[in-house]
């Protein structure tokens, strides 16, 4: 299967809501409010400080995408890339996209010396992901995520 990893653009917005409405209801059974994540969905395109996503292409139809974002790290003197909203289409799963992403997000952080690597949050209950991110050599032995949300 042939397909183009490439920088998303503004014309991919409802591509990449499509992913995160489905990616919400497949994992939490969420219901996101469409307005707000198209929002912030333009909110990246319109700041390119927020971060940056990618597409995952086969034929001119978005399979898939991901998202970048930063934290500095000061124990590194570096930032570190949080990949996040990543969604393959079930048509596409299982035929290297997300690797291709992740090598794709890999590469950029080997040619950056200001850079040190990358991190990534998956929900407890989703062994598949864990599964996948093992298998490329991700570990998640090292932190364990808190958070508080307002609601």
């Amino acid at each position: 299967m042939n397909f183009l990893i490439r920088d998303a653009v503004k014309d991919d917005l409802e591509s990449i809501a499509r992913f995160q409405e489905n990616m919400a209801w497949e994992t939490e059974k969420l219901k996101l409010d469409a307005n707000k994540i198209r929002a912030g969905i333009a909110a990246v395109f319109e700041d390119a400080s927020k971060g940056r996503y990618f597409i995952a292409e086969f034929d001119g139809e978005a399979a898939g995408s991901l998202l970048i974002t930063y934290e500095w790290s000061d124990w590194r003197n570096s930032w570190v890339y949080w990949i996040q909203s990543v969604y393959v289409e079930a048509a596409f799963r299982r035929k290297g996209i997300y690797r291709a992403l992740y090598q794709h997000v890999q590469d950029l952080v080997s040619k950056q010396n200001d850079v040190a690597g990358i991190r990534l949050y998956v929900e407890r209950t989703n062994e598949t992901a864990q599964k996948t991110y093992t298998n490329l050599g991700m570990d998640g032995q090292h932190y364990q995520l808190f958070e508080w949300m307002k609601s």
